[in-house]
This record gives structure tokens, C-alpha cells and sequence, in this order.
């Protein structure tokens, strides 16, 4: 997991930053400025030593176990971090459906009603280029949009759902609801950009194993699109997102920063087809999960740096959701091996230590209405309707 152990930032005085009109989209607008630093890539927390090797993916092993021990230790911090803000929101999913044992596996049938009409999510590289403008300038279109008012600190309808993140954190990582939550989540994120910003492409997602260890030859990372990656931890000052100004995190504080990445080849080079075999090749759900989340989830993050390696508000990266698109098709893959079974049950724990069950609900904070386990499992059933190109 790229989990980071927050540094306590004090709270500082959140500056929007001037909406500026970009030549290549002269309908949208984006946040930018050249006020907002970056920020010291050692707030962001490097994690390399939470994560799992390709070695140990191989043979077998896991470090839930470890990564379980560090979430206790910040699981009050936040849920004390937004009590007065959020009432006892942060507590909704405690109280979900509590089961007795934490290894019973759960098996009842789910509610498994096809779509008729499956939207395919395509891999970035198979997209046009009007495909990827449309995706691009819907996420500009969210930065533009006022914010909801749920979260204090943001400052669109964009960093609400960076906010989400950032309060759900110690719920949704290091525990088996990982995959499924950010299962939901992207979906969520997808539905809001086609209702309210004229999204209507295939949500794209970045196959990491065609670029392990070279993720700057990807043209993600181009001037034309999400800037680079390799730039030291500096402010990402070129593509459609130039100087990005963010307001939520890092860890969980609220500092006013731009978007940084860093570009470590020696860690994205783990997000390759090996790692990820190797953790489809488990045999359980929660413990593909674990590795997963630890394995080539971490290093993409890791990998991309500064921002993204924030495991608290890294969605503040564009490059999120593409790397999350990778993540849910491997997940995806893993369930295709066996898909009578594993679209039909889960397995694992919460953060509690509760067991998971069909039951077990999923929630964004209402942005999208609260789902089951059962609803989301098959992405071809009707509450997700979609699949993956490959």
C-alpha cells in the first residue's frame, strides 16, 4: 500500500487559485496558478518500505499484516481530524453489517441482472484523440465547478471528491474493502463527469505494464496531455493541467500546493506484467486484494511520486484515475480467472477486523447512492455496466 503516515501539517489559509482559460479548450477552465509551491517531496512520505517486492509477490507472501499495524496507528488521528467537520460520518461504515467471525467467507448468490448495453473502458493508448480531449476537459469542466459545501477545504467539485478521499482513507486502504471501494469510487467519479460535464468517451485507463520502468514514454505524460512525470518533485509545469493549484492535503492537513511529481523509474518498473500476475495467481480474494494494493497499486503511486504517492489526497493527480483504471482491470482479470465464483462472492475484512459480506455496504458520502458488495462484484451487472477493452 502507499500508505504514508501523516505528518501534522498546521492549517493554513486556503487561496483559490485564478481560473485561467486554456488555448486548447477555450469552453473550460482549471485552477492554475504560480502561487502555490511544491512542496518537499518528504511531506508527501516516500513508502518503499511498505511495499511489496516482485519477490515476495512471487513467492507467495503478503504484508497486510504490517500495513494493518500502521492504519491503526492513524485511524483515530483522522477520524479526530474531521469529527467536528464531518459529525460521525466517518463512522457509517463501522457499524455496516458486523460479523462475528474475520475469516468467514460469505457465499449467498449475488444479484447478478446484466446491463444490456456494457460501456467498454478503454485502454489510453487505443483512444483517439477527441476521446481523450472530451475526458481531459471534463475533469477541467469538474475543476470549474463550484464545490459542493460537504468538504470544508475544497475549493471544487473536483477536490470534493479528492476530499472524500482523503477522510475515507483510513477505511477503504489497508484492509480488503480496497479494491471494491475504489471500485465504486472511480465508477462515482465517471457518472458525475458524464451527468454534469459532458463526458461522453470511454473512461480511459492506463495499461502500467506496457511502460514499467518508462512511464515518461507514455503520452499520459506529455505536454499535450497530463505534463511530465519526471520532474523532481517540482511543479508539473506543462500538458493541460500546467500549475495546478490544490488545496487538500497532503497527508491529512489542507496546504496550499501545486501539482509535483517525481518519476522513479526503479519503482514503476514493479507495475509490470510479472507483478501483476503474480498477484492474480492467489487464490482467495482477500488475498489477491492485499497483494494487490501493496504491490503494483503502491509502486505506480510510489512511482509517479510527490502528489501521487500521497496516500491520503493523491487524487489530486489526474494521473489517479488512469492508474486506478489499471488496478480495477487487473482486479477484473483476477475475478474473469473464476467468474462464476468470484463475481458471485467476497471474502476478507474491514479495518475493524469485521468480516466482508455480500451485505456489506459501500458509500461515497452520498455523492452516489450507497451500494452493497453483491451490487458491484460483476461490472457487467447493472448497477456498473461496463468491462475493460482487454
Amino acid at each position: 500500500m502507499h500508505i504514508s503516515i501523516a505528518t501534522a501539517l498546521s492549517a493554513a489559509t486556503l487561496v483559490s487559485g485564478a481560473a485561467i482559460k486554456r488555448q486548447n479548450a477555450p469552453s473550460e477552465s482549471v485552477p492554475l496558478t504560480s502561487l502555490f509551491p511544491a512542496l518537499p517531496i518528504s511531506v508527501f512520505e516516500k513508502t518503499a518500505g511498505h511495499t511489496l517486492t516482485l519477490e515476495e509477490a512471487l513467492a507467495g507472501l503478503n504484508i497486510t499484516g504490517k500495513i494493518h499495524d500502521l492504519a491503526d496507528d492513524i485511524g483515530d488521528k483522522i477520524e479526530d481530524t474531521f469529527e467536528n467537520t464531518f459529525g460521525d460520518k466517518t463512522n457509517d461504515e463501522t457499524n455496516d453489517n458486523l460479523i462475528a467471525s474475520s475469516l468467514r467467507v460469505s457465499t449467498t448468490a449475488a444479484a447478478a441482472a446484466t446491463c444490456s448495453n456494457v460501456r467498454v473502458r478503454q485502454e489510453w493508448d487505443s483512444l483517439s484523440t477527441s476521446d481523450r480531449q472530451n475526458w481531459v476537459d471534463s475533469l477541467k469542466c469538474l475543476m470549474g465547478k463550484p464545490a459542493s459545501g460537504q468538504f470544508s477545504a475544497s475549493k471544487s467539485r473536483y477536490e470534493d471528491f479528492v476530499a472524500l478521499h482523503q477522510v475515507l482513507t483510513p477505511r477503504v486502504h489497508s484492509n480488503s474493502k480496497f479494491l471494491l471501494w475504489h471500485r465504486y469510487y472511480l465508477w462515482t467519479f465517471e457518472q458525475v463527469l458524464r451527468d454534469d460535464c459532458g463526458f461522453t468517451a470511454p473512461l480511459p485507463w492506463f495499461d502500467e505494464t506496457k511502460y514499467a520502468g518508462k512511464f515518461s514514454q507514455s503520452s499520459i505524460f506529455s505536454s499535450q496531455w497530463l505534463g511530465s512525470v519526471a520532474v523532481g518533485g517540482n511543479c508539473v509545469t506543462d500538458g493541460q493541467f500546467a500549475n495546478l493549484a490544490i488545496n487538500i492535503g497532503p497527508g491529512t492537513g489542507n496546504q496550499p500546493h501545486c501539482l509535483a511529481r517525481n518519476g522513479d523509474s526503479a519503482k514503476t518498473i514493479n507495475t509490470g506484467q510479472a507483478m501483476v500476475d503474480a498477484c492474480n495467481s492467489r487464490g482467495t480474494f482477500a488475498d489477491m486484494a492485499g497483494c494487490s494494493e501493496t504491490g503494483a497499486h503502491a509502486w505506480g503511486h510510489n512511482g509517479i511520486g510527490a502528489v501521487m504517492q500521497d496516500v491520503y489526497a493523491s487524487p489530486a493527480d489526474p494521473s489517479f484515475w488512469l492508474h486506478h483504471g489499471f488496478i480495477d482491470r487487473n482486479f477484473r482479470i483476477w475475478q474473469n480467472q473464476n467468474s462464476g465464483v468470484r463475481t458471485t462472492t467476497v471474502g476478507g475484512t474491514d479495518v475493524d477486523g469485521n468480516a466482508l459480506t455480500l451485505d456489506t455496504s459501500i458509500n461515497v458520502y452520498s455523492i452516489r447512492p450507497d451500494v452493497k458488495i453483491r451490487d458491484i462484484l460483476d461490472t457487467t451487472a447493472s448497477t456498473l455496466c461496463y468491462k475493460y477493452n482487454y
